[in-house]
């Protein structure tokens, strides 16, 4: 493999990201079941929820620390957008976030926790890890929002403004998923050195992400008292893993991250931005 960074024709983005101000109002009187009524379900991606915010900020600095390097001008221009799409989704999940943390208490402990861990390593370790990490995660993200926007059974029955939400917040990491790559390869190149520092990024990334997910989401439905819950745990399952298999479908995506010629608009599914700016209207008229 060559070390040389990849040519302009391969790193560019086909879409240049948008940053739009968007405000969604949550109902915060439905947090705890506003998905169909489901408590595990909900609650699951409120656990997810928690983590947007602080991960984000870890984004828009570990992206900033290479802005100085970028010389290709739309690919400066995907940076600033990048960063004001991440500012904005971290806003509306601290709004979402309130409501969770004033009905359970545990979940304001978990995002200290992992501020404090992102905090940690922004202090020590290299600014090429931080990259690695937030490329890793951005991966995360990006199949994930591709899961939502190819399965919108996952939020059919979903209150309309948190739906809403998932909704943007899906387009909009489409639509900017390979820009922090893209600073990857133009800093790091695409060499082996570079290639081993990638994929060991989205081992560690998936270790500590779920290491943390898992027990955040057991002391949410604690609070709840569903921990029990034979009912909740079958919709859980038949929503992840079973019917809906939402969190099963993406594992071929995960472990396209790990060939070397791996580029993030591989999967070209840019037929979902389509109308994106008539939403953002309807979003906007609602509020």
């Amino acid at each position: 493999m060559s070390s040389k960074p990849k040519t302009a024709s391969r790193t560019k983005t086909p879409i240049l990201p948008t940053r739009r101000d968007l405000k969604f109002r949550l109902p915060a009187e439905k947090i705890a079941d506003w998905n169909g009524g489901s408590v595990h379900i909900s609650q699951f991606m409120n656990t997810l929820s928690i983590v947007f915010p602080v991960g984000e900020r870890f984004f828009i600095q570990s992206v900033r620390n290479y802005r100085d390097q970028i010389t290709d001008p739309e690919l400066k221009k995907a940076v600033t957008a990048f960063i004001g799409q991440e500012a904005m989704h971290g806003r509306e999940h601290e709004e979402y976030n309130e409501a969770l943390f004033a009905r359970v208490p545990a979940a304001a402990r978990f995002e200290k926790i992992v501020a404090g861990l992102l905090g940690r390593i922004q202090r020590h370790t290299p600014r090429s890890y931080q990259l690695s990490a937030t490329i890793a995660l951005e991966h995360f993200t990006a199949i994930l929002a591709d899961g939502l926007l190819k399965q919108p059974e996952v939020l059919e029955k979903a209150d309309p403004r948190f739906a809403a939400l998932w909704h943007w917040h899906a387009l909009e990491e489409t639509e900017h998923k390979a820009v922090a790559f893209d600073v990857w390869e133009t800093v790091k190149g695409t060499g082996p050195r570079a290639y081993v520092e990638r994929a060991g990024g989205l081992v560690l990334a998936t270790v500590i992400f779920w290491a943390m997910i898992t027990p955040a989401y057991l002391a949410v439905l604690r609070s709840e008292g569903r921990l029990a819950d034979a009912k909740g745990w079958l919709e859980f399952y038949h929503h992840g893993f079973g019917r809906v298999g939402f969190l099963r479908k993406r594992i071929g995506a995960w472990l396209d991250y790990f060939r070397p010629d791996f580029h993030p608009w591989d999967d070209d599914n840019r037929h979902f931005l389509e109308g994106i700016e008539e939403f953002a209207g309807k979003v906007e008229a609602a509020a």
